[in-house]
Order: structure tokens, then sequence, then C-alpha cells
């Protein structure tokens, strides 16, 4: 999503040739049709983006059935935490590896499509886990291998979406859907944290997998019947897609000299390896810290908090942005509050508190890092919107390597030390990292264009 001096300076005509229907240039440059085919239909559209956050939902709930019933299976199993760390840790191995091959897959199938394959796939791993483990005594092992193909098949997921939000959605209501996604992930992990925690006690950790295995599985079955396998998915593909997909393909190494690309990525990397560490492994810190608290509290309300902080943080981003600030400006705002402010509540668990003050100071983190929607997570399309989806799938997997360090680790250092306090301390250190060349080098000027082409405007 470009800025607002950058869309309109766009409109006028100047810095492009292919994106642009009224510019022309005195090359090979070629008129393009003003109407893109591509895009939902309003009324389409809202029904996607209800479906959407339905499935992002249940994405999300599906991921944390591992980290909450992790307790439950390591006293069954007999799991040290390193053991438990490498359970944890085998869902972002997966994860790393079909980030690019889903965003290219949408763009040459219909992101979709993809999203249904996916949800399909990950339902059966979910629901067939509590029977993979009953297979053998090499439980450690089975278990390492469902979430690392449970990473295989979600590693899709948020490719296929960008390319949608890209390909489908008009540019004005974007911020919108991400906003909207992002609210739904933590919908999920409150979801899940209320029902894995009655589920638990009621009819033990398998429960947990099922119920989320068949909802899963239900929702890629109604997408199938209702959208894919009749006439509202067929919406047909014009030559601008094509034209766009070769010049981002050209493009694509000289993007990866640009130092606010970089700077997006390596801010991507830091909050994706904390958030997961937070995600994986804060069941685990409440459980172990305060044995007498109910599970339901701190399985609830931090991700409670999240969602209408999700909201109003894309609100926020909005609001700047038409008062006039600069777009890069509010990202970096916006970041700043994901991982700065979120980081000063994490600091404040370090050392004793009382059960109320960690829910209050985690619901507060993780509330800020919802902020993220309106920074990193869309500045992808502020700088390159002809390849976002690539380029987003690349961000992704490198996020995903980074949370597969600090999830492994984080269990290492939890067993060795004896204390959470270092890994607070750890966090912070790493998104104060990631925020601070944030701060430095990102941007939000669009760099995916040809400068060598010569423009006239009409």
């Amino acid at each position: 999503m470009d800025g607002k001096h950058t869309s309109e300076h766009d409109r006028n005509g100047f810095n492009t040739c292919l994106l642009d229907p009224k510019v022309y240039t005195s090359s090979n440059c070629t008129k393009v049709a003003p109407v893109d085919q591509n895009l939902w239909p309003r009324s389409l559209a809202r029904k996607w983006i209800l479906m959407l956050f339905m499935g992002t939902c249940l994405l999300y709930c599906a991921r944390m059935a591992m980290p909450i019933c992790a307790v439950s299976m390591a006293a069954s199993f007999h799991w040290s935490k390193i053991d438990s760390g490498l359970v944890l840790g085998g869902f972002f191995w997966g994860y790393c590896f079909t980030q690019i091959l889903g965003g290219y897959a949408s763009d040459k199938v219909g992101g979709e499509r993809v999203l249904s394959l996916s949800a399909a796939s990950w339902a059966l791993i979910t629901a067939g886990t509590p029977l993979l483990a009953s297979l053998s005594s090499h439980t450690l092992a089975l278990m390492t291998m469902a979430r690392f193909l449970m990473g295989l098949v979600q590693g899709v997921f948020y490719p296929s979406l960008a390319s949608l939000c890209s390909q489908r959605v008009v540019e004005e209501e974007r911020v919108f859907l991400m906003s909207t996604m992002h609210s739904s992930t933590y919908l999920g992990t409150l979801i899940a944290g209320g029902m894995g925690s009655l589920m638990l006690d009621a009819y033990g950790w398998e429960s947990m997998f099922y119920v989320t295995g068949f909802l899963s599985g239900l929702w890629a079955l109604m997408v199938w019947q209702c959208f894919l396998k009749g006439e509202s998915a067929q919406i047909q593909t014009v030559s601008k897609k094509n034209s766009e997909g070769s010049l981002s393909r050209k493009l694509c190494l000289k993007l990866l000299s640009k130092p606010s690309i970089w700077a997006m990525v390596f801010a991507h990397m830091c909050m994706s390896s904390t958030s997961y560490t937070l995600l994986s492994w804060l069941p685990t810190y409440f459980k172990e810290s305060f044995p007498e608290a109910t599970g339901w509290v701190y399985n609830v309300i931090p991700w409670l908090t999240a969602i209408p902080s999700a909201l109003c943080g894309g609100y926020f981003s909005d609001h700047l942005i038409s008062q006039g600030y600069h777009i890069s400006t509010v990202r970096k705002i916006m970041q700043f509050v994901a991982m700065g402010v979120s980081s000063m509540f994490v600091m404040f668990l370090v050392g004793p508190v009382t059960f109320p003050s960690a829910v209050l100071f985690l619901s507060a983190a993780i509330g800020a890092t919802t902020f993220t929607s309106g920074g990193v997570s869309v500045n992808v399309q502020d700088l390159t919107p002809s390849c976002a989806g690539a380029l987003y799938g690349f961000m992704n997997m490198m996020g995903s390597f980074a949370g597969l360090v600090m999830v492994s680790l984080s269990g290492y250092l939890i067993e060795v030390m004896m204390s959470w306090t270092i890994v607070f301390s750890l966090i912070t250190l790493v998104n104060a990292t990631g925020l601070g060349i944030f701060l430095i080098f990102g941007d939000a000027r669009r760099v995916d264009l040809q400068d060598s082409c010569p423009v006239i405007t009409l």
C-alpha cells in the first residue's frame, strides 16, 4: 500500500510504466486496461473477508493446540524442556520451506484454492496427531514430525493471503483486510486457549486435536462448496497480471540490494521470533510459575485484549495517513509500539511478580505487538506491490527460521538456567535490535519500478 503522496504521484503518471493505465513510454510500454478484472466485486469481497477471518482463526486454533497441550503431553511422555522445545520448534522447520512456494502457487492457480487445500491438509494432520502418538514408543520423534508437517502445510497460508490482498482487493481496503486478519489470529489463539483449558481437564489433551482438526476440515469443505465449486470463484485473469509477474521476477534480485527491503525483513524476523516465543512458551510459563492459577485466565485474557488492539491499530494507522503523515513515518510509529512498547511491558516480568500483574503485563505486551499490522506487516505492499506475494513469502520464511531458533533456544535456556528472566531479557534485546534497524533504514517509498524505463505522460 503506497503512501498518500506516492499514490497521488503514481496516478498522475510518474515513476511507472506497466503498472499505471495512464502511462506510456517511448519504447515497449503499452497501455493497460483501467479496470482490473481480477478484483472481487464488493459483495463477494465481503463474503471472502468473513471466510478468511474464520480460516485464519482456525489456523491459529490448530497451531496453538500443541503449545497448549505441551505441559500435559510432557507429563505423559516424560519430556524435558529441551524435548518440548524440540517438538514446538519442529513447526517452524516446516514453516520455513513453503513460504515462497505458497506465494508462487497462489499467483499461478489462485490463492483461494491454495488456502482451501492448506486447510484440508492441516485438518488431517491435527486430527491425526493423537493417533500418531499412539503408534509407537518413539513419541518425541513422531510429534516433532507432526509439527514439521503442520508447518509445511500452514506455511502457504499467509503468502496466499498476501497474494489475494494484492490481486483481489482494492487498494483502499487492504489495510482493513490485513488488520481484520491479524485480529482473527488472536481470536483463534483466544478460542484455543479457552477451549483447550476446559477440554484438557474434562477430556484430555487428545480432544483438543480432534476438535480443532474437525473444525478446520469443515471450513475447507465450506470454502470448496460455497466458493470454489460455484461460479463465484471464476474470475478471469487479464494480461496485466502476466506482465506484472514477468516484471516482478526480473526485479527480484535488484530488490535485495535495497536497504529498506532488508530493514523490513530483519524487523519482521525479530518480531516473528519474539511473537512465536511468547506464543509457544506462555502456557508453560504460567503453568509453572503459578500452578494454582486457573488455566483459562492466562490462556484467554491476553489474547482477548489483542483483538480490539489489532483493530484499533489498523484504524489508528489509517487515521494518521489521512491527517497527512508520511507513510514511512506511520509505519515506524506503529512498529515502535509493536516492538518498543511491548518490550517495556515484557521487562516488567523480570523478577518476582504476582499472578494478576503477570497477566496484566503480558496482556499489554501482546496488545502492543498487534500494531505491527500497520507497520512491517504491510510495509511489503508499500515497497513492492508488484511482487508482494513472493517478497512476503521470503520475509515470512526468514521470520519462521528466526522463530525456530528462538523457540528452541528458549527451551534450552529454561532447562539450563532454571529461570524465565533470561528468556524475557532475550525477547527485549531482539526486539530492540530489530526496531533500531527499521527506524534507521526503513522506508515506504516504492522500489519495484524500473528506473531505466523512460516515461511520457498523456
